[in-house]
This record gives structure tokens, C-alpha cells and sequence, in this order.
């Protein structure tokens, strides 16, 4: 079992360390390695009872708590391949997730379901779509009744079934933001690579190294590469403390997780870019007082693109209680290829630049700009840094070459950590070595360090020069009236002209009024002109939770695309062609001042 994941609870098992279940009071529920290890055996014998055989699909459907270590682990020892799928958390669109479900479930061929109680009532409906003799089965019921039936497993593993190191370790989704969400094979072997690149970069290569040993937080999805290979394997494979907060918890009290981070000295912790925005928008001074940040060393911060403003205020906001800045460690990753595949310097301060929008735009060449450049002319982006060990980078022009540093292209990976197939094309073989997978997402080197621009199919392209979405919807950070991290750009093809056109599509506040919206569109307009030169030919304001969302809660951009097209995500919003005329003047005015024509041609 030693090269195997449930090998890592294994060898977890004889240390004293484990994980903390914190619920929405902030109560915690402690349970070691060995209890985990214990439970997970348990439960792999009473999956043998239900037929369940090496090689079985079994998809985890569960919140944050025990039963998913059960589950997980448990499909481990037996060689059932564990698929962690997301349980329904948004009540008011159970339709649209028992039809995403259903789909995955077969996309994964899976032999069964396992859930809890509470997620079963509300499962069922997908899991009948799925397949009529799909199982679906209470993970605590089969824990407990194992446990009764054959008493305790011994310390020996006896039980365990040895798997070969390419044989699959689990099936994660992608994130599904261009498409359909696909059901990633990772073998045991290219999981733990990825383990040991990572633990390589943060433990050893840190200058903290033996404080960092100390304790992880997260309140990451466990169905989410980030939360289930970024916390919970690395947590094991070191071992180390493991504070786990519900996800929905973080949600709705987003000052949970550092009272978590100062009450338990966590030292690692992760989250996407929003959250750090979110943090400093929603927590009150109240709910920070005394609370100690200073022990936290390795901010991490990646699953979507990363933005400047999103960390300065951020670090600004919480520096009184101990944070600093140089933990901010932007990274990237994919499902494919484990999880990680590049992270900034840990030793130091993140890096951001300022790059000639045009000469990127229009050419594909990055040219770095100093300070003192006028709004609109350039665009920052910040690096996530350079590949992990065992991992392999390039980026590739459109015929499949190599492009030099400082040129914008596909990214590409390679090396240890990539997958070997997709589940939903069968048995077929995934990556081979020294084979290269493109990402999806365009970006480039420079300084041998990447910075990523956009997911090549949600480039908007307008008078022939590409614009990533990311770079306009940036714009709109704590506009008023609009949800922070609620706003797709999209492009749409003009019905008459056959033009490409850009669409903002935004979510308002809760209780805003929609009478106002007029005022908003416009408000979205200047920002959008005043940041990056451009003028949206229409602004939809829509109510909160209207946007598509993937798994992890990021933006479904060609989905909104075609909600949109489909008169599904309302009308073209109604200032009227007179306010519609005065904002375009405005926004050529300010161009004019500025020395530049319009890069859209408007």
C-alpha cells in the first residue's frame, strides 16, 4: 500500500496528527489519522460486502465531514476508484443539478453512489436518471455496519489490495468552465508526484520550513482538486494538522477561516481570488479582534485568474492583526495534470506587471510598461510563477511551436503529474510520456515565470484584436450595486453585421432595486471604457445566482454566452438610445484625451 493514496493514511496513521471538523458554531469534532484510518478500513469492508470489486467506480457525494475521509479511503484500500462529485447546495436550482449529475455519474461509469442520509433525500433524482440499478448508499450505514459485523480491522493491512502505481488512483472533474465537465483518470503514480512537487516547494524550499509543518486550514470543496489534493492529500502525505470548514460555512461567514488560521496557528492555507476580496469586503473589525495572522506563511491563491486588487486589499485589510503580504503566493493548476503546476516564489512578494495592452492585443507580444502609463493603455497581470519540479512547461503559437519568451500562445504541460485518460472515453490511454497537454489557456513567459492572459475559447475577439474577459471583468471590482465575482464579458455575434460584439452580463446586489439598473449599465460602461478602452454594446443586469456557475462556483462564460443568445438571461439592458449615444461620446472623449483611438473602432 505504500505507493498508493490510501498508503498515505496508512503511514499518517502512526503519527499524532488529524483533522478538525469545524460546523457553522465553530464547534470542532477531532479526529486522529489512526480513527481516520480505522473508519476508512471499516468502510472498505462493508463496500466488499455490497459487491464492490478493484477497479469499481464508486462516486462520493457528501459535505465536509468524516464520512468523506470513510468514503474516500475506504474505496482506497479495497482498489475501488473513488469519483468526488458536489452535493446539492443551491436548493433553488435542484433541476438543472440533478440533470449536471446524472450526466457525470455516467460520463464516470459508476458501479455506485455514496452519500449521507440528508444528501440521499435530495440525491435520488439524479442517481435514478443516471442509470435505473444505480446503487446509492449511506456511507455511515455501511462504516457502522461493517464495524459490527466483523469487528476491527488489524494494525497489519492485511486486507489492503496492493494496486499498481498506474493503475487509477481517483476521477476529478474539470472545472467545466468552456464546456462540459470531463471525468479526469489520475493514476496513484501521478498523484504522489504531484505530492512530492509540491511538499518539495513548500516545505523544503522554504526558509520556514519546520514552522510550515505546523497546521493547514481550508475551507476548499473536498470534491475540488484544490481542496482534496491541495489540502487533504498534502495535509496526509507530510503529515501535518488538518482544519477543515465547510465551504457553504465560508460562504455565509467568510471570518470563520481566519479565526480558524489564528485560533489553530495554521501556517498554509489556500483560496481562490475571490475569497480574498470577499474577506476584505465582508468581515467587520468585530470579528477580527485579536485575532493573530501571523503565523500564516503561505497564502495560496490560484483556481482562477489572479488579480493585484484582490490581494493588496487584502493584505492591507488584516495587517493589523499580523498578516503579511510576501505569504501571497499565487499559483496554477489544472485537474489534468493533478493539480499543480507552477507556484510563485515563496521567499517573496508577489509579482505583478504592467504590459502595453495594444502590443498584446494586436500583436501577441507582451511589452513590459513602467509607471506613469495612462488608464486604458495597459493591463497588469500577475505572475503565478514557475513550474514544480517533474513538471514541464512550454508555450506554443498556433501552428504547434514553440514561441519565444514574451510571446502569447497556448500553454502547454507535461511530465509525471498528467493524467492517463479521460473515464467517459473508457479504457482509452491518456497522456504518454513526453507527451504535451494544452491547458485551454493562453499566456506567456517572461523572466522564465508565466503569466496567464485567458481561457483561449472565452477570448473575445473585436475588430480583429483578442481580449481575455477576466481583463473587463476585473474592472467592475466593488462597482456598487454589482455582486463582487458575479460578471461574465462575453462576446456575441451581431445578427445584422455578423461582428462580434461585448456583452456584459452582471449580477446585481440582493435587494437592489432593478429600477436603478439603467443607472448601473451606465456606471458598468464608464468603468469598463475607463479601464481598458473598450465599449461594451450592451449591459444586462440580473438578478443574484442568475449567472451559470461550475462545481467550484466559478463563471460558466460560453454557457452564459448561450443563455444569453437564447433570451434565457433577459433583455438588452434599456437606458435608452439617447443615454446609450451620451455614454459613447464620454467614452471617446476620455480616449481622445488620452492619445488613442477607441481599440474597438467605436
Amino acid at each position: 500500500m505504500s505507493d498508493t493514496l490510501a498508503g498515505l493514511l496508512e503511514r499518517a496513521a502512526g503519527s499524532d496528527r488529524g483533522v478538525r471538523f469545524l460546523d457553522r458554531n465553530e464547534r470542532a469534532e477531532y479526529l486522529s489519522y489512526a480513527d481516520l484510518d480505522e473508519r476508512a478500513r471499516d468502510t472498505g469492508r462493508g463496500l466488499r460486502s455490497l459487491g464492490v470489486r478493484a477497479g469499481d467506480r464508486v462516486a462520493i457525494v457528501l459535505p465536509t465531514c468524516p464520512g468523506f475521509y470513510d468514503a474516500f479511503f475506504g474505496c482506497g484500500y479495497i482498489g475501488a476508484v473513488p469519483v468526488p462529485l458536489y452535493p446539492p447546495v443551491r436548493l433553488g436550482r435542484l433541476a438543472e443539478y440533478h440533470e449536471r449529475t446524472a450526466g457525470l455519474l455516467r460520463g464516470c461509469r459508476a458501479r455506485l453512489v455514496l452519500s449521507d442520509a440528508r444528501t440521499s433525500r435530495v440525491l435520488g433524482r439524479a442517481v435514478g436518471a443516471a442509470a435505473p440499478d444505480l446503487g446509492l448508499v449511506d456511507v455511515d450505514h455501511v462504516r457502522r455496519r461493517a464495524a459490527a459485523e466483523s469487528g476491527r480491522p488489524d494494525s497489519s493491512g492485511s486486507e489492503s489490495v496492493t494496486r499498481p502505481p498506474d493503475t487509477p488512483a481517483l476521477i476529478q472533474h474539470s472545472s467545466g468552465t468552456t464546456g462540459t465537465p470531463r471525468p479526469v483518470r489520475l493514476s496513484q503514480r501521478a498523484v504522489l508526484a504531484n505530492l512530492d512537487a509540491i511538499r518539495a516547494r513548500i516545505l523544503d524550499a522554504h526558509p520556514e520550513s519546520d514552522e510550515l509543518r505546523h497546521a493547514a486550514v481550508s475551507w476548499l470543496p473536498l470534491y475540488h482538486d484544490m481542496g482534496l489534493i491541495g489540502c487533504v492529500l498534502t495535509a496526509l502525505a507530510h503529515p501535518v494538522d488538518l482544519t477543515l470548514i465547510p465551504p457553504e460555512v465560508f460562504v455565509a461567514r467568510p471570518a470563520i477561516w481566519l479565526r480558524a488560521l489564528s485560533r489553530y496557528g495554521g501556517t498554509v492555507s489556500g483560496a481562490p481570488n475571490f475569497a480574498y476580496s470577499y474577506c476584505a469586503e465582508r468581515i467587520d473589525d468585530d470579528d477580527v479582534e485579536g485575532l493573530d495572522l501571523s503565523r500564516w506563511r503561505v497564502a495560496l491563491t490560484g483556481a482562477e485568474p489572479v488579480t493585484s486588487n484582490a490581494l493588496d486589499r487584502f493584505a492591507r485589510r488584516f495587517a493589523a492583526q499580523g498578516f503579511r503580504a510576501e505569504a501571497l503566493t499565487p499559483v496554477y493548476g489544472l485537474a489534468e495534470a493533478a493539480l499543480a503546476v507552477t507556484f510563485s516564489d515563496l521567499a517573496a512578494p508577489y509579482r505583478a506587471e504592467g504590459f502595453d495592452r495594444r502590443a498584446l492585443t494586436s500583436d501577441g507580444v507582451a511589452r513590459a510598461v513602467s509607471g506613469g502609463s495612462s488608464e486604458g493603455t495597459d493591463i497588469e497581470l500577475v505572475s503565478v510563477g514557475r513550474p514544480l519540479d517533474g513538471v514541464e512547461l512550454r508555450v506554443v503559437g498556433e501552428d504547434g511551436g514553440t514561441v519565444a519568451d514574451g510571446v502569447l500562445g497556448h500553454v502547454q504541460v507535461g511530465g509525471r503529474s498528467l493524467f492517463n485518460g479521460y473515464d467517459d472515453e473508457g479504457d482509452a490511454p491518456g497522456a504518454s510520456p513526453g507527451a504535451w497537454l494544452d491547458t485551454g489557456d493562453t499566456g506567456f513567459l517572461y523572466d522564465d515565470e508565466l503569466f496567464l492572459y485567458g481561457r483561449a475559447k472565452d477570448v473575445i475577439i473585436l475588430r480583429g484584436q483578442k481580449y481575455a474577459p477576466q481583463e473587463i471583468e476585473s474592472a467592475l471590482t466593488d462597482l456598487p450595486g454589482v455582486r463582487q465575482g458575479c460578471v461574465a464579458a462575453v462576446g456575441v455575434s451581431d445578427e445584422s453585421s455578423g461582428e462580434e460584439q461585448l456583452v456584459v452580463l452582471a449580477e446585481r446586489v440582493r435587494d437592489a432595486p432593478p429600477s436603478a439598473d439603467g443607472e448601473r449599465a451606465s456606471a458598468i460602461r464608464r468603468r469598463v471604457t475607463e479601464a481598458t478602452g473598450l465599449v461594451p454594446s450592451r449591459v444586462v443586469l440580473l438578478s443574484p445566482g442568475a449567472l451559470p456557475r461550475t462545481s467550484s462556483g466559478k463563471i460558466r462564460r460560453a454557457e452564459a454566452r448561450r443563455r444569453y443568445r437564447d433570451g434565457e438571461l433577459g433583455p438588452p439592458d434599456r437606458i435608452g438610445a439617447l443615454s446609450l449615444a451620451v455614454e459613447m461620446l464620454r467614452s471617446k472623449l476620455a480616449l481622445a484625451r488620452m492619445g488613442d483611438a477607441s481599440p474597438d473602432g467605436s
